[in-house]
């Protein structure tokens, strides 16, 4: 006898477990995982949806308390059964509940109230419709006359409700309806996400250039070889890389297939949208949490009528439900924000790769920083490498300069601006063009440095920089190792010694007081925190509406300002020193996105970095956009330390509202993991406070795990599910998971 593990469709309730049907005898060849099927449920036995998840032998219940399923509804291959098996693969790839899985793949399942437009159209000819009015208006049915005057002015269709036909009675409509003389049908009027997608759509194809022209055939060749592989295409900034996935998406489409395109951020969307609603007109749409629930619902149903062909967005956007999906395009696939920070941490490059193989589509992963992870797959054959060696029409990469900002302070310069930087913000005003200055963050960092020779604070234990507390104490999130505050460098025994404090405010501020005759505007959460807020500020700067704009992260990656032609890190450094063995890994990636900034139109550009540590290897290479010296050498550290790519990494993070009890649980997962590992003990790291320790009342704590082997890091994760669930001391403690 076989059973089936259901889980009821989310969309009809908070279900978080899945219930064991019995699988009738006939039923047995043809059913699948990820089938959707019709099952009784509750004590009514209504009729429900469900999801396969899981089959087995064995019964979940008692015998006589479980019931048949009633039918499968699909017995072919499906959209919707397609997200749920990918769902099933992420639950047991990255670790959570089914329900978790669920409401990840399908992320717009609730259906919000739409806007609808009511259309009343006449069933009778003109003169029977003419000979009914001239006997209305021989009773008193005025509002029936009024009613069918309208409609026959509006030519026997009239839209209802339209302020064109105000003040007609909802009784003479129901009246003719129900008599037969008109029909009233209605339509969801669908929000416009993207304004005036089509009255922008050019008609001509760009011409690619030679250099562009053959990485599309390189990647072509490859996706039509008998083994196609993911291809990772690594060009430097401004080389081009959107024209080629512009040609490989026409290509797509031609063929009656879908396209996803990736982006990291929000903040990308308003330059990403516009250039392929230029190209591609009103197939484009975007899905990111910036929408309205009615938009977002509107942009999933339109997936799934197959209206749109090219969905745009961040992460989320992996799971638009296309039934004929051909390719998936992750840009800046290098950026951290692929990975998911709620349960199931999954990262959108694996699933993407997983939808590819289940769907028969194509992966294109775009970025002039790859991943460590990423070049390192194609350095083992996983992954086709194809290279842009050169800018776009030939343009020269930028000028850059490094700045030691010890030097600066060494000459009385106190300023978050060193000299030179500020010499070349005058040069930039007064020729005309634009600048962009950013730092890592918008608010204070974690660390605490020297302002004399710039020796920065690090855990004895596990090379990362120690992060101050309210109390006084410098913590290592990795390891838990503590120690005081100190009141001198231990380097140079200077007492300029702190937390950097610098923030964007307080670089606008200081902007502002050298350049009073210069537009400033200020990039970060705190002015985007409205809707519509990323897409203001880009497009007042695009619009030349401001000479310096000033933020974090988000105003470095991947945007395209012709116009500006210099870019200053007021502190390049600062990303070198957090918490992350891959902090050398993301300040190289930001500063070269960074430099890449600037000289993109017809004037040249030049970058300047400012930091404490003008010799770290990452910032060497990021000024010469040397990826492979840097890869060579991060390398050799990530080996050495099984870190990834060297190892596989699994992250246990447990929250907790008692602190208390949230350490003595972590302590129980670090002494169960040892337990079962007795011969094979993966490399353990912790348990130790997260990054922040704390959120709203909540402790967080986490445990990591490496080992050369990440189907044993799995099954560890698998029997630590297991016992955590069995274990009534974890009731009060969440704990996920996450491949790191």
């Amino acid at each position: 006898m076989l059973y089936a593990d259901i889980v009821i469709d989310i969309s009809g309730g908070d279900l978080d477990r899945s219930f064991s049907y019995r699988v009738p005898e006939k039923l047995e060849k043809d059913i699948r995982l990820g089938m959707v099927v019709s099952v009784p449920f509750g004590n009514g036995d209504r009729v429900r949806k469900g999801y396969v998840t899981g089959l087995s032998e064995n019964p979940g219940y008692q015998e006589n308390r479980i019931k048949d399923i009633l039918r499968i509804e699909n017995d072919a291959r499906t959209t919707e059964s397609e997200l749920v098996d990918l769902a099933v693969w992420m639950k047991n790839t990255y670790g959570s509940t089914m329900i978790q899985a669920l409401r990840t793949v399908f992320p717009i399942r609730e259906r919000v109230k739409t806007r609808v437009r009511k259309e009343a159209v006449l069933q009778l000819e003109k003169e029977e419709a003419e000979e009914l009015l001239g006997r209305l208006k021989k009773t008193r049915f005025r509002a029936r006359i009024r009613f069918l005057e309208a409609l026959l002015q509006s030519g026997g269709r009239m839209e209802l409700g339209s302020t064109a036909v105000t003040g007609l009675s909802k009784d003479a409509a129901d009246y003719f309806e129900r008599e037969g003389i008109i029909r009233i049908g209605t339509d969801e009027i669908l929000r416009d996400v993207i304004k005036n997608a089509s009255e922008s759509r050019r008609d001509e194809t760009p011409v690619l250039m030679p250099a562009q022209a053959e990485a599309v055939r390189q990647i072509r060749n490859e996706w039509q070889s008998p083994a196609p592989r993911p291809v990772l295409l690594h060009g430097v900034t401004g080389s081009g890389k959107t024209e080629v996935y512009m040609e490989l998406i026409q290509e797509t489409i031609d063929r009656g297939e879908q396209v996803i395109v990736l982006i990291p951020e929000i903040a990308l969307t308003f330059q990403t949208v516009r250039r392929f609603s230029a190209r591609f007109g009103n197939l484009v749409s975007v899905m990111n949490s910036r929408l309205s629930k009615g938009e977002r619902y509107e942009q999933f149903v339109r997936a799934e009528k197959g209206e749109i062909r090219i969905m745009v967005g961040p992460r989320s956007a992996l799971f638009s439900p296309f039934d004929n999906l051909g390719l998936i395009i992750i840009d800046e696939e290098h950026e951290p924000t692929y990975q998911s920070e709620n349960s199931p941490r999954y990262h959108a490059r694996e699933t993407a790769m997983q939808r590819c193989a289940m769907q028969n589509a194509r992966l294109l992963l775009g970025s002039a920083t790859p991943s460590m992870e990423a070049y390192s797959r194609c350095e083992r054959g996983e992954f086709r490498l194809v290279k842009l060696e050169g800018r776009y029409q030939q343009r020269p990469l930028p000028e850059v300069s490094i700045v030691d900002m010890r030097q600066e302070m060494k000459a009385g310069n106190r300023s978050i601006l060193s000299r030179e930087l500020q010499k070349e913000i005058r040069t930039c005003l007064d020729s005309g063009s634009q600048a962009m200055l950013f730092l890592n963050r918008r608010g204070l960092s974690g660390f605490v440095s020297c302002r004399s020779c710039g020796y920065v604070i690090k855990c004895p234990h596990c090379d990362v920089s120690l992060s101050e507390h309210e109390n006084g104490r410098l913590v290592c999130h990795y390891c838990g190792f503590e120690t005081p505050r100190p009141v001198k460098c231990p380097e140079c025994a200077s007492p300029y010694i702190g937390g950097f404090k610098a923030g964007t405010q307080a670089a606008e501020r200081t902007v502002r007081n050298l350049y009073p005759d210069a537009r400033v505007l200020r990039m970060d959460f705190d002015t985007t925190r409205k809707k519509g807020g990323y897409e203001e500020i880009l497009a007042a700067f695009a619009n030349r509406e401001a000479d310096i704009l000033i933020g974090t992260q988000m105003i470095v990656k991947g945007h395209d300002f012709p116009d500006v032609t210099l870019v200053g890190s007021l502190c390049a450094d600062l990303s070198l020193n957090a918490s992350d063995f891959r902090c050398a890994e993301r300040t190289y990636q930001l500063l070269v996105q960074a430099c890449g900034r600037a000289g993109r139109g017809e004037k040249p550009g030049k970058a300047v970095l400012q930091t404490y540590h003008p010799d770290h290897y990452s910032i060497r290479f990021a000024a010469g956009q040397d990826f492979e010296s840097f890869y060579m050498q991060e390398s050799q550290f990530r080996n050495l330390m099984k870190y990834p790519p060297g190892g596989y990494m699994t992250g246990i993070f447990g929250q907790a509202e008692d602190e208390e009890k949230l350490t003595k649980a972590m302590f129980f997962i670090r002494q169960y993991i040892e337990r079962i590992c007795r011969d094979h003990v993966p490399n353990l790291t912790g348990p130790a406070p997260a990054s922040v320790g704390k959120v709203r009342d909540i402790y967080r704590q986490v445990l990591y795990m490496r080992h050369e082997n990440k189907d044993y890091l799995i099954r560890i994760r698998e029997r630590l599910e297991k016992y955590i669930e069995i274990n009534p001391g974890f009731r009060e403690i969440r704990v996920q998971y996450g491949l790191i």
